[in-house]
């Protein structure tokens, strides 16, 4: 299968496991879930155990003021709206932003001098996410249809990017960080919540189109995503750990995808959630010698 055929069907799957976890929010007001083994990022089934990636992501009382559904289906492995440092008046793009609970936080702390806007290609996600903000009574916020490799704003036009275990999902990741450098205003910042690979991987892992949808299989290697994010043109690349996931997390959602113990032990301590933060560099002064010729 050629690199592009490949990378639509990967975004065919992520389509329609996505897709159903959120009509599962929409009709029966569940907690998302991709299937009756698997979660979408994550491996849990939501009957009553601990999914070790989606768990315990938000602080107290922090989701108390959005609507139910919001919660539901949130599928992330972070926080990345505790962490990016937002400020009243900021443009903020949530890069694949399900049923929009980032969104929605986003847009209670760049006020309403700010905006957030919420990017997805999934139209049942979208249509949860514009409900949820209905409900939620935001002003300051927009859903719009798109993929993260092609981002449908303009260049220099937002402030701050986050998203929330959301790339390793991509086929071609770097086109997603190119074009989330394009968007930024210079001085922009990328703070994004991800799952991170530490070492190798096993290829069985990596082959798996159950743990590419789980987030797990295309994850980013950490000092790949530190030089992707690099060459694209990005200053002062860091990825600062959150969680880091055992071998009893990994059994969660290796098993689902067939995989066996022996495959377990190798992936202890090899995965975690990560803080990725980046700068755009600012825009150069015409006021140094010679750069105005």
């Amino acid at each position: 299968m050629n690199p592009d055929a490949s990378t639509t069907a990967l975004q065919d799957t992520v389509r329609e496991k996505y897709g159903a976890a959120a009509r599962r929010v929409l009709e029966v007001a569940q907690p998302a879930t991709c299937g009756p083994t698997s979660s979408c990022c994550g491996g849990a089934a939501f009957d009553g155990t601990v999914d070790p990636i989606t768990s315990n992501l938000y602080l107290t009382g922090q989701t108390d003021v959005l609507p139910d559904a919001a919660v539901l289906a949130s599928l992330g492995c972070g926080n990345p709206t505790a962490l990016a440092e937002l400020h009243p008046g900021e443009v903020v793009l949530d890069l694949g932003s399900g049923g929009g609970i980032d969104v929605l936080l986003s847009a209670r702390r760049v006020g309403p001098t700010g905006k957030a806007y919420g990017l997805d290609m999934t139209d049942d996600m979208l249509a949860l996410a514009r409900k949820n903000a209905a409900e939620a009574k935001a002003t300051n916020v927009e859903f719009l249809k798109g993929e993260i490799e092609h981002i449908p704003l303009p260049d220099n036009s937002v402030d701050v990017i986050i998203s929330n275990c959301v790339i390793n999902l991509s086929g071609d990741k770097r086109a997603v960080l190119a074009e989330a450098f394009r968007v930024l205003k210079p001085g922009g910042r990328f703070a994004v919540s991800d799952v991170i690979v530490r070492g190798d991987m096993p290829p069985e892992v990596r082959k798996s189109m159950e743990l590419w949808v789980g987030c797990v299989a295309g994850a980013l290697e950490e000092q790949e995503f530190l030089d992707l994010l690099t060459e694209v043109g990005f200053e002062s690349p860091s990825i600062e750990p959150t969680r880091i996931y055992q071998a009893e997390d990994a059994a969660t959602f290796l098993n689902g995808a067939g995989l066996d113990a022996g495959h377990v032990a190798q992936m202890d301590g090899k995965l975690m959630a990560g803080f990725v933060r980046a700068t755009k560099p600012k825009a150069t002064s015409c006021c140094a010698p010679g750069c105005c010729s």
